[in-house]
């Protein structure tokens, strides 16, 4: 078991990778899930899905990139396999059942000539059941070995972690090299900023200069949807924001003023540049901007 991770978009897994998705809000499962499967079914890669749902309604295909998977999986590129087929044997969770199936299907790619193999596994329903947590960490050990070796397959393991135990998450998380997560919403090597779903909000890494007001801007609107709760209070991650001028800070301070219901901008973690320069502005002159974790002056 590993203590240490790395943290990788979803459009930069590669094959070996066996990755973890604790997921916190639905947009947050569809936005990977959805990424995953349709790069691979893209490239023309074998997609296999062990998941209760139908090729139509996995996760960001129909809602995010507006495809019906079905003529995928009628044609053979994407196999969608219930729980209960892939595991289940007389009545009980069989981990080593779980391995024999995915042996079969990537067996049977490799066959077919796919040229590299996609995996996802959503085991939530494993998680209110009596031995949930050590059957999900037994599976979970099952796909590391098929995956770990491997120059051919990549996969995706996940859970709501609403539905788990922070004991399980955890015992869970330890067992990943790689913590997957969305795609960036902006990145041109300078600024990169990428949603955030516990807290709700952005992660804020690089410069923020003038080049790049219009996407700040664009961006702050898109992660603030006043029909989702989650969205109505922003938390912006700013421990490697190296910089940001000041018409930048005064776009924040115009969009928290935005935010429904007085709801505001939670600014987490600034470095001790950027938060004095914050403090010199004074808070008076940013209504609804906040301070959350991580200042080092009260």
């Amino acid at each position: 078991m590993v203590s240490w991770f790395t943290q990788r978009a979803v459009g930069d897994l590669r094959p070996g990778d066996h990755a973890w998705l604790a997921y916190s809000h639905p947009d947050e499962q569809r936005r990977v899930l959805g990424d995953f499967v349709y790069a691979g079914l893209e490239a023309g890669e074998k997609v296999i899905c062990v998941a209760d749902t139908t090729a139509r309604d996995l996760p960001g295909l129909l809602s995010l990139h507006h495809i019906d998977a079905t003529p995928f999986a009628e044609l053979g590129h994407l196999t969608v396999i219930p729980w209960r087929e892939a595991c289940v044997h007389d009545g009980h969770g069989r981990p080593d059942a779980l391995s024999r199936t995915l042996e079969q299907e990537i067996s049977r790619a490799l066959d077919q000539r796919f040229r590299r193999v996609r995996i996802t596994a959503d085991m939530t329903w494993a998680a209110g059941v009596p031995g949930g947590d050590s059957f999900m960490l037994d599976c979970d050990c099952e796909v590391e070995v098929l995956v770990g070796p491997s120059t051919l397959t990549t996969a995706i393991c996940q859970v709501d972690r609403r539905r788990c135990a922070p004991e399980a998450l955890s015992a869970l998380q330890n067992h990943h090299e790689v913590l997957v997560e969305v795609n960036p919403e902006y990145d041109d090597g300078v600024l990169r900023m990428t949603r955030t779903y516990a807290p709700y909000g952005l992660r804020l890494e690089g410069e923020i200069d003038g080049a790049r007001h219009h996407a700040l801007t664009r961006t702050l609107a898109s992660v603030s949807d006043p029909r989702d709760r989650a969205a109505q209070r922003i938390h912006l991650e700013l421990a490697n924001l190296r910089f940001m001028d000041l018409v930048s800070l005064n776009l924040l301070g115009s969009h928290a003023r935005r935010l429904t219901r007085g709801h505001g901008l939670v600014l987490d973690n600034p470095s001790p540049e950027l938060e004095s320069v914050i403090e010199m502005v004074g808070f008076h002159r940013l209504p609804g901007i906040v301070k959350g974790l991580g200042w080092r002056r009260s």
